[in-house]
């Protein structure tokens, strides 16, 4: 799988830790999108940056991190065809997935500590969506949002 990682200078040390974990541990090839130091810098271009790869395909997953990885999240989720979840636990990494086939993870720096980062990661990265009938429906109403914020479900 490819991922491509992305992160504001809050989340640049977390970031740098999660690229080395997921390309060394987890064998994933990693892309790094930026930022590239702790210097300041606005993050909604690094979540533009991870979520349009993701959606043209050019990665399977994104990774975002900023402070509390909220404001990556809400950037991120303006991207049409991303589904990008803030996860600060393995429960919901998984079930992100499972249920709303999230591809962009997006965690605060700030807030997590590396080891249950990685475990969020790696989980988040090894489920399968559930692709049974109940939660693909439900995933259809949520695009169906993204196209047309005025449609009724």
């Amino acid at each position: 799988m490819k991922i491509i990682l992305g992160s504001d200078h809050a989340g640049y040390e977390m970031k740098e830790a999660l690229h080395q974990f997921v390309a060394s541990e987890l064998g994933h090839e990693v892309e790094d999108a930026g930022t590239h130091s702790q210097e300041s810098c606005d993050f909604p271009r690094y979540a533009q940056r991870v979520g349009r790869a993701v959606v043209r395909g050019e990665a399977d997953f994104g990774i975002l991190v900023c402070g509390t990885g909220i404001g990556m999240c809400i950037a991120a989720n303006k991207i049409p065809g991303v589904a990008a979840a803030h996860c600060c636990d393995s429960y919901s990494a998984r079930m992100t997935r499972l249920h709303n086939a999230a591809n962009v993870l997006c965690l605060g720096g700030r807030i997590l500590g590396v080891e249950i980062a990685r475990d969020i990661v790696r989980n988040f990265l090894a489920t399968p969506v559930d692709d049974g009938q109940r939660y693909a429906q439900r995933r259809e109403q949520v695009r169906a949002l993204e196209r047309n914020a005025e449609a009724e479900l």
